[in-house]
């Protein structure tokens, strides 16, 4: 499977790293160039941003963010994830935000066909 991943930090980094080890494909993106670095030395490939990778062939996409703010901005700015993923593409947010903001951006994610 080809999964996409973004926020490679104290919790994201290691998830993505397990998916490696698993056998998938995976696409990453965090602004720390040394957390992209580290899973690409593991096998990922790097994506320069969050719409990169949605762009990329993924069957799914993982979020783990530190907060809803960015997990708002991720899925629904501009050039965010909604606004590039294709249909059909499973979204997954690991990140601890409020229950509020979570149902949101999977409202949005549903009206344009993307089980969250």
């Amino acid at each position: 499977m080809h999964i996409g991943f973004l926020g490679l930090g104290n919790m994201g980094g290691p998830m993505a790293r397990n998916l490696l080890k698993a056998g998938h494909s995976v696409s990453v993106y965090d602004p720390s160039a040394q957390a992209v670095t580290a899973l690409v030395e593991a096998g990922a490939s790097a994506a320069i941003s969050p719409a990169a990778v949605a762009q990329a062939p993924v069957e799914a996409i993982v979020t783990m963010l530190p907060a809803a703010a960015q997990v708002k901005q991720v899925y629904l700015g501009q050039d965010g994830l909604l606004a590039q993923v294709a249909k059909g593409v499973l979204l997954i947010d690991s990140s601890t935000i409020d229950p509020l903001s979570a149902r949101e951006v999977a409202a949005r994610a549903a009206t344009q066909g993307n089980p969250m």
